[in-house]
């Protein structure tokens, strides 16, 4: 797939490459070689100038973190702490065993060594948009279940907590105190909102944003 072009509906979407390193020569070199392969490129001298503007999710993207060392794993952490879903490429001139493992451990993408072959470069910025692509689809089917959710009434959110517990109607109706009628048009009610066509549905919804027991009130 050629940069900038989107996997699934062929049309070009902006895919923007996120360079911190402050070694300013390095960091340009990484930049013309990315832009002449087609990426849109933003840099950024220190992991603080990065985090003053920090990147959202509305466009497809990563980070290529050229600075060694323990500035390169705290702005991962940061960056986790502030609930960024950007993939995060380390490129070091000195492979350190221990702390390429705790990056790869705390997420990161891949860990690349200086000299970098424009090949490998390119490759892993690929599979790293790609992540992306399918990371930013999965929080956006779970954001609409969250908000189906988010649409039952303080009664139809304890039967679908029950329901995806696997009680029956009649043992909803006895811990709620109410009818199995009534529990009946709840849940009918819950399967509408949550747009399940079974309930094995809407049990793989609850199971997605950790919705596993009751909260009866």
């Amino acid at each position: 797939m050629q940069p900038g072009l989107s996997a699934h509906s062929g049309c070009r979407v902006q895919e923007l490459v996120h360079i911190v390193d402050d070694d300013a020569s390095f960091r340009t070199a990484i930049e013309c070689r990315l832009k002449h392969a087609g990426y849109e490129v933003a840099t950024y001298a220190s992991t603080e100038h990065l985090l003053d503007s920090l990147p959202g999710d509305s466009v497809l993207g990563c980070i290529l973190v050229l600075i060694a060392g323990m500035s390169g794993l705290e702005l991962q952490a940061r960056l986790s702490e502030l609930g960024s879903t950007l993939p995060i490429i380390f490129v070091t001139g000195h492979p350190d065993i221990p702390t390429t493992v705790r990056a790869i451990k705390a997420g990161a993408d891949d860990v690349l060594t200086k000299p970098v072959a424009s090949d490998d470069l390119l490759r892993v910025v690929e599979q790293a948009f790609a992540r992306h692509a399918t990371s930013r689809h999965l929080h956006k089917k779970l954001d609409t279940i969250r908000n189906r959710i988010g649409t039952l009434t303080p009664r139809e959110r304890q039967v679908f907590d029950l329901v995806v517990r696997g009680d029956t109607n009649k043992g909803i109706a006895r811990a709620l105190g109410g009818t199995e009628r009534t529990i009946k048009a709840h849940r009918k009610r819950v399967m509408e909102k949550m747009q399940a066509q079974s309930l094995a549905e809407l049990v793989s919804f609850a199971e997605r944003v950790g919705v596993v027991q009751a909260h009866i009130s």
